[in-house]
C-alpha cells in the first residue's frame, strides 16, 4: 500500500509539495541519525584543517551541508534506493527515476541559521546557467520533530511564487553566501510535523527555513531525484549525479555499478534547506 494518498497526489501536482508524516521506519530512523553524525564529525574535521572555502553554505556549528557521501557509507544505499523512495518518487516524478543529489542539512542548537527563500533549482541555474531542466523532487526528511522553534521549512506553493514553470533569477547574500529568490512578505506554508517525516516539493518551489532557536540539533536528511539525468545544454555535460533507480516503475538500482560513471563533471552547490 501506498504511504501517497489521492490528496496527497493532487495538492503535489497542483502546489508542488506534500507532506507524509511519520512514514519512516523507526529502525531507519536510527539508521540514519547514525550516520548523521558520522557525517557531521566528518565535515568539523574538514572545517577545522581548512578544506571548506569562503564561498561555502555551511557554518561551523550553526549550519551544515554534507552532500554526495553515501558511498562511504555500507547502509544508506538502502533507504536511497528502497521501496519507500520508490513510492514517493512514482506518485511525484513518474515511472522513471534518477539520485541527483542527497545530503546532510543541519542545524546547531541555539544558533542554528535560517536560510533565505530559494528555489532549489535556482543554484542549479546559479552555478550552471546553461542547465535546463524539468522540476526535480526534493525530500526533506525529518530525524527530528520539526518546528517553528528549531528552523522547520517553510514553502510557498506554485501560485503564490509564481513557479510554476519558471526558475527565478536569484541574487547573492554577500554574508551567508545565500541565493535569495524572493524578498516578498508572503509567509508561504510553515510546516509542522514529527521526526521521520518526508516533505516532498519540486525544485521549483521557493521555499526557506528559519533559525533553530531550540536547545537541540536539527537534523534532515535530503535526497533528490530526477526524472532523467539533468544535462547542461551547451556542453553536454552531465549537471551532479544521474544514478538509475526507477525504470518504468520497477527499482533498478545495482549497487555494483555505482560508480565514477553515474557521477557528473559538476559537483557545485544545488539543492538545501
Amino acid at each position: 500500500m501506498s504511504v501517497v494518498s489521492d490528496a496527497d497526489r493532487r495538492q503535489y501536482a497542483e502546489r508542488g509539495f506534500m507532506v507524509l508524516k511519520a512514514v519512516i521506519p523507526s529502525e531507519t530512523l536510527t539508521m540514519l541519525r547514525e550516520e548523521c553524525a558520522y557525517f557531521l564529525g566528518y565535515m568539523d574535521s574538514r572545517m577545522d584543517t581548512g578544506l571548506v572555502g569562503k564561498g561555502a553554505l555551511s557554518w561551523r556549528g550553526r549550519r551544515y551541508f554534507i552532500n554526495n557521501m553515501y558511498r562511504y557509507s555500507t547502509r544508506l544505499w538502502r533507504f536511497l534506493y528502497g521501496e519507500l523512495m520508490a513510492d514517493v518518487c512514482r506518485n511525484t516524478l513518474g515511472p522513471d527515476a534518477c539520485l541527483f543529489n542527497e545530503q546532510w542539512v543541519v542545524k546547531g542548537a541555539e544558533q542554528g541559521m535560517q536560510f533565505a527563500w530559494h528555489q532549489d533549482s535556482g543554484y542549479v541555474k546559479a552555478f550552471d546557467p546553461d542547465t535546463v531542466h524539468p522540476p526535480y523532487l526534493t525530500c526533506w526528511c525529518t530525524l527530528d520533530a520539526v518546528s517553528t522553534e528549531n528552523g522547520t521549512v517553510s514553502v510557498l506553493d506554485h501560485e503564490s511564487g509564481g513557479t510554476l514553470n519558471k526558475i527565478i533569477t536569484h541574487s547573492q547574500d554577500p554574508e551567508t553566501n545565500d541565493l535569495i529568490g524572493y524578498a516578498g512578505d508572503h509567509p508561504g506554508t510553515v510546516i509542522e510535523a514529527p521526526a521521520g517525516s518526508i516533505i516532498a516539493f519540486t525544485s521549483y518551489n521557493l521555499h526557506r527555513s528559519g533559525a533553530n532557536t531550540s536547545g537541540a540539533t536539527r537534523r534532515v536528511y535530503l535526497p533528490q531525484y530526477a526524472s532523467a539525468p539533468i544535462i547542461n545544454t551547451r556542453t553536454g555535460e552531465q549537471f551532479n549525479l544521474a544514478v538509475p533507480f526507477l525504470r518504468n516503475g520497477e527499482i533498478v538500482y545495482d549497487r555494483s555499478q555505482d560508480n565514477a560513471a553515474n557521477w557528473g563533471g559538476s559537483d557545485g552547490p544545488n539543492s538545501v534547506g
